[in-house]
């Protein structure tokens, strides 16, 4: 399938440390044609968190459209020509053929020197399930004991879930515990109201599994992967919210 959308997340590193999805990139890469428009959850990101709108895209309500990948998003993705490109295809479990796109969607395209990452879509298929990769966050913050655990894993390991409502840092959290209950990381605070949406339905069979286990000095974003997958129960299409409402239509 070449069309394709991602959305691109701002964290307001600043404050209240909440990310907010702010914009929608919606890519056909077969015909060569990229478009990005704000979404709501850019106008909400201005009024709680003084949003700076992005310089490649400075009017809140035009719908930018391109024969490329927008510079925003192409310079996340590193260079095919860099020796070590292979190696980065193998820690995001792709084949050489990947393009920037499905680069995307499991990198995240997380950079030190802005507060933006990319994530996919969340889709509901036809039998109302859906399938999930991402790397887990915040695994420096756990116990040292979690830590060594985390350093034990394999790939295939399952993993529980579950909804966390006491975090200290945001009001909704997806952890994730081995099997011997050592919580050991987090989903991306910016899955976490639709991933909790449907985790409501205690009686349904959700499940989750680490996919690799990137050695050291793998940066600590890119260490474990995992896979989640489930029935969508929610009438509601996932990332469906008000802040997902593109501007322009």
């Amino acid at each position: 399938m070449s069309e394709q959308t991602l959305f691109l997340a701002w964290q307001d590193r600043a404050g209240t440390r909440q990310w907010f999805p702010v914009g929608q990139l919606d890519a056909d890469t077969e015909r060569s044609v990229y478009q990005f428009r704000y979404t709501e959850g850019a106008n909400r990101a201005k009024q709680e968190a003084q949003f700076p709108l992005i310089v490649d895209f400075p009017d809140l309500k035009k719908w930018y459209r391109a024969p490329a990948l927008f510079p925003l998003f192409k310079n996340r993705v590193i260079s095919p020509a860099r020796p070590d490109f292979g190696e980065y295809l193998q820690n995001l479990d792709l084949s050489v053929e990947a393009d920037p796109i499905e680069i995307l969607t499991v990198d995240g395209g997380y950079r030190t020197t802005d507060s933006f990452e990319v994530f996919p879509k969340l889709v509901k298929r036809d039998d109302s399930s859906f399938v999930l990769r991402f790397f887990l966050h915040g695994s420096r913050h756990v116990s040292e004991a979690a830590q060594q655990r985390y350093n034990s894993l394999l790939p295939n390991d399952r993993l529980h879930i579950a909804v966390e409502l006491t975090n200290p840092v945001t009001p909704l959290a997806i952890q994730f515990q081995t099997q011997d209950y050592h919580m050991i990381g987090w989903a991306p605070d910016y899955l976490a109201r639709d991933l909790a949406t449907t985790l409501e339905d205690s009686s349904a069979s959700y499940s989750a599994h680490v996919v690799r286990v990137n050695p050291l000095p793998t940066p600590a974003r890119h260490r474990l992967l995992i896979e989640m997958c489930g029935p969508w129960n929610d009438e509601r299409e996932p990332m469906s919210s008000k802040d997902f409402e593109p501007l322009v239509n």
